[in-house]
């Protein structure tokens, strides 16, 4: 079965990452003297690259290069992040629009009542009772909100977008404090989506539900958020040693063959 290799995969679109260790026996290995010069392997996809290395030093001070399960979990952030910036701009979206509604209630109730009446006909052939459908009456109910009301509700909108905007651009760049603030205002908003599940239950909202808790379980765990798993400092711990292991990996002598 075929196997995307992610690691060379982002190599090919991000260039390689080398280094050169002070430590004799793996400088050895991950040094390569070609006709064309010297070349060096990747810390990330293991192959050797022409030019000098992007670095130097002691094998525990390696740059952390995501490769492998760290590969995967930062694609999976960044969908995260892909998917909470677009809801801060829909967000932003809907929080203009309710603005502008608060401006102009009347000239919009207007032009709804008029192709109300306009699409009266057409209702009537299809036998639907356009004047008492939900839609409707939902709709009507909203002009009767208070202006104030509206702009406080497009105030409230605008900033929740705006926390998710940000929340969106932290994870991307896989920044700790990002997972914190996605835990906290995910598991803050779990409250009022099980009760709205509570009372109108869809397959949309069940999903959208589902999606989030799997979302914070995921990163509590495997970012060790709040102490868990070893908390902060397992975390660094793992982190370091993996860099470590990625010289000592990439520099490990090739099998022989049969």
């Amino acid at each position: 079965m075929f196997k995307r290799d992610w690691n060379r995969r982002t190599c090919a679109k991000r260039g390689h990452i080398t280094y050169a260790p002070t430590e004799p026996d793996l400088r050895s290995r991950l040094h390569a003297a070609t006709a064309m010069g010297d070349a060096w392997r990747c810390l990330r996809c293991g192959d050797f690259s022409l030019g000098a290395p992007h670095g130097g030093g002691p094998a525990s001070n390696a740059p952390l290069v995501p490769r492998g399960k760290a590969l995967r979990e930062l694609f999976v952030l960044r969908f995260l992040a892909a998917e909470r910036v677009l809801r801060a701009v829909l967000g932003l979206l809907i929080a203009w629009a309710v603005w502008k509604f608060s401006n102009s209630q009347d000239a919009v109730r207007q032009l709804f009542e008029h192709d109300l009446t306009t699409l009266g006909p057409v209702a009537d052939h299809f036998h639907w009772d356009l004047e008492h459908a939900s839609v409707v009456d939902t709709i009507r109910k909203s002009f009767d909100y208070k202006p104030k009301t509206l702009a406080f509700v497009a105030l409230g909108v605008a900033v929740y977008s705006l926390i998710e905007g940000v929340e969106g651009v932290g994870l991307w760049l896989n920044k700790r404090w990002a997972e914190y603030l996605a835990v906290v205002a995910t598991g803050v908003f779990l409250i009022p989506e099980g009760y709205e599940l509570s009372h109108h239950v869809s397959a949309v909202k069940i999903a959208t539900t589902i999606v989030n808790i799997a979302a914070v379980l995921w990163i509590l765990l495997s970012k060790r958020l709040f102490g868990l798993r070893g908390g902060f400092a397992a975390f660094e711990a793992e982190r370091h040693s993996a860099s470590l292991l990625e010289v000592r990996t990439m520099a490990a002598p090739a099998p022989a063959a049969a």
